[in-house]
């Protein structure tokens, strides 16, 4: 709001969501979201996962790219989702990376496909820089062979 107060009518905060790292949301999320700092955004206020039927696709590629894991899973499960949601006060969603299943305290359990690499780079904390790194002896190699800048 205008004097820096949070919208009480915003479905975020509400006290049941404080602190919800899972975002549960409709397909095509992230659709003109085609610079980093949406899923920047989302990280500052604590999400680690979205879980939607669809994605934009720079939308999903900056979430990886930036530590976020976006799931796809079908619509029929999200809007399941977002029911136990909202009937059951206290309601957990757990996502487990290594195993790809998302599942629920009540009877749900789906699986969802994630890239091996994008899979091993988000479960060993790897960014664009830190792969890079990881070749930073062969790059220091390289580097001390190459002839100098002729100015």
């Amino acid at each position: 709001m205008a004097d820096g107060t949070p919208n009480p009518k915003f479905i975020l905060n509400e006290p049941r969501y404080q602190g919800a790292s899972i975002l549960v949301t409709a397909k095509n999320f992230g659709c003109g979201s085609s610079r980093e700092h949406a899923p920047w955004a989302l990280a500052e206020y604590g999400f680690r996962v979205i879980i939607a039927p669809s994605f934009a696709d720079i939308f999903a590629n900056n979430c990886f790219k930036n530590g976020m894991l976006p799931i796809v899973l079908a619509e029929s499960i999200v809007s399941e989702i977002l029911q136990r949601t909202q009937e059951n006060e206290g309601y957990k969603l757990t996502v487990d990376l290594e195993n790809q299943t998302v599942v629920d305290e009540i009877g749900l359990s789906t699986t969802f496909r994630v890239s091996e690499f994008q899979r091993d780079c988000l479960l060993e904390g790897l960014d664009d820089i830190g792969l890079t790194l990881r070749h930073e002896d062969a790059i220091s190699v390289y580097e001390a062979k190459r002839p100098g800048w002729v100015g």
